[in-house]
């Protein structure tokens, strides 16, 4: 890696270590809180000293943690009884007027009504064909396949993704450029840090990336417009495109842009990755997603089931609300448990079993309801894809003369770092 790729890959594991908490299997917890306490009084995140979004300024408002798979899922599709406003108070104070998992109602509607048909099945194929795979493939895998090894998560996982997203947007192809917005990316994640004494000056440091990214981003807006905004990007939709007179204006696209930034590459890094260690560590399971490629998305769906990297969702509730016979008066917010959900029982059989060929049901793992999470093609994409290319590598298996790789956090859960080898 490059010095700057170096500093890109200190800062993502510095985010993750806001995460930790100290677990790396917190499933035998979960599956005890589940019988004992499925509605849970204070935010188990901040019992872990990890970021909450459900009170991301640390207010002290009341909290409940969710963790039954009934629960979360209405707690998630019910835009009547809980609101996301409240994320708003997180990454949305950052990101200008336009976060989309913070808005509600007509609002939130007409900005994704708009966005939607760049995200068409159609649309999405014609940008795998042309960007995804030959990235993966002929920048990421391609040049290292005569080293025999990588270490994963910083040669593939974390800039590959990166790569994606900002092809997706039309920026120019300029590596240094992408790797500062990355930064500044990361810069606004680490916003979110679960210690008091630390809050304010990641907070401020934050708006400072914020500000610097819009910065950014708003000229390439402006040139692109005044040469006509040609192209299949993103950008060129938007400067095109409308829904029910909804046309969005310079200043509102590079909020768009710079919404979408932070996490877009964040969360596929780590599915990725988590992907990846899961299959190693279930031989049988690799040896037959290798031999059949058509069992690619099963193994991702149920990755993102069996050990899912957002392990946690927040709403605040707008009325009395009453779930698992437990009231929860208006303003109380709700820290969904989206990893207990996803171990419960009473959806999933055998839920502690990684299993490929299990029937497919409500997957939480990006989200529900109207706010399911837009870039879910992409990421799904861009996983599937970089997952082809890995296992065309002859022989692949983890390297036997490094670490092996461990799966860690309370929620934004991955692995540091994973060491492959195959055969030259």
């Amino acid at each position: 890696m490059t010095h700057s790729t170096t500093e890109l890959a200190g800062q993502f594991l510095s985010v993750s270590d806001l995460y930790d908490g100290g677990l790396t299997d917190p499933f035998p917890l979960y599956a005890e809180l589940r019988e004992a306490t499925p509605i849970a009084q204070g935010d188990i995140l901040a019992r872990y000293g990890a970021p909450q979004q459900a009170d991301a300024t640390q207010s002290g408002r009341p909290i409940v943690t969710v963790y039954r798979h009934a629960d979360v899922a209405e707690v998630l599709k019910n835009q009547v009884n809980w609101s996301s406003a409240l994320l708003m108070d997180g990454l949305g104070s950052f990101l200008g007027d336009i976060m989309l998992t913070g808005l509600g109602g007509d609002a939130h509607r007409k900005m994704r009504g708009l966005l939607q048909p760049w995200f068409s099945p159609s649309s999405l194929k014609k940008f795998n064909d042309s960007v995804i795979v030959p990235l993966v493939r002929d920048r990421f895998v391609a040049p290292l396949r005569a080293q025999g090894r990588m270490e994963l998560v910083g040669a593939l996982a974390l800039p590959y993704p990166i790569h994606v997203v900002y092809a997706m947007m039309g920026f120019p192809n300029d590596a240094a450029m992408i790797e500062r917005f990355a930064g500044q990316a990361l810069t606004i994640l680490a916003s979110l840090t679960g210690d008091p004494e630390k809050l304010v000056q990641a907070r401020a440091d934050a708006f400072a990336a914020a500000q610097a990214l819009y910065d950014d981003i708003k000229p390439i807006i402006a040139a692109r417009r005044a040469s006509g905004g040609e192209g299949d990007d993103l950008i060129a939709f938007l400067l095109h495109t409308q829904f029910e007179g909804l046309a969005l204006d310079d200043h509102q696209i590079a909020n768009v842009v710079r919404m979408l930034l932070p996490a877009a590459a964040e969360t596929t890094t780590r599915t990725l990755a988590n992907l990846m260690v899961v299959l190693f560590d279930h031989p049988e399971t690799l040896a037959r997603v290798r031999e059949d490629r058509h069992l690619v998305p099963k193994a991702m769906n149920e990755s993102m089931r069996y050990d899912p990297v957002a392990g946690y969702l927040a709403r605040q509730a707008t009325r009395d609300v009453t779930l698992s016979d437990v009231t929860i008066p208006a303003g109380t917010a709700a820290s969904v448990s989206i990893s207990s959900a996803h171990r419960d029982p009473r959806v999933f059989e055998n839920p502690e079993t990684f299993d490929i060929d299990r029937q497919a049901k409500v997957n939480l793992g990006f989200g529900y309801g109207i706010h399911l999470c837009l870039g879910m093609p992409v990421a799904k994409l861009e996983i599937e894809a970089a997952v082809n290319a890995l296992l065309d590598l002859p022989n692949l298996r983890l390297d036997p003369a490094m670490p092996p790789p461990h799966i860690r956090g309370i929620t934004m859960r991955g692995p540091a770092a994973v060491h492959i080898a195959w055969d030259g």
